[in-house]
């Protein structure tokens, strides 16, 4: 009984942390990879640089949410639509705030991993 007791413990700490890494890893793999595409584009195609980038998601999802992440590039992305409609994107305080949560992410990502 006494070993049944120790076996549920551990399997209930492992349940813990897998929900723990499990939800600081909450990034989908095609989100992380369009990323490191992406920032290898700009910043050039070596392996150090797709290391640099790699490291820049995983920090990036460390400080953001992924939801947050997303709704931040569709903010960034709408923004360069054109029209009247689209403005709120532009001067909103709450797509300011969400863009600015970004900024400061990739901010700190610039500074551990570049």
């Amino acid at each position: 009984m006494r070993h049944l007791a120790l076996a549920l413990t551990l399997l209930a700490g492992s349940a813990t942390a897998q929900s723990v890494e499990q939800r600081l890893n909450d990034y989908p793999t095609a989100a992380r990879a369009d990323y490191v595409f992406a920032c290898m584009a700009t910043n050039g195609q070596g392996r150090d640089v797709l290391e640099k980038c790699a490291c820049s998601i995983d920090t990036i999802a460390s400080i953001l949410p992924y939801d947050k992440y997303v709704e931040a590039e569709t903010v960034l992305s709408m923004r360069l639509t054109g029209g009247e409609r689209m403005s709120i994107f532009r001067s909103a305080a709450f797509a300011n705030t969400i863009v600015a949560d970004l900024r400061r992410a990739q901010a700190e990502a610039e500074i551990i991993c570049f």
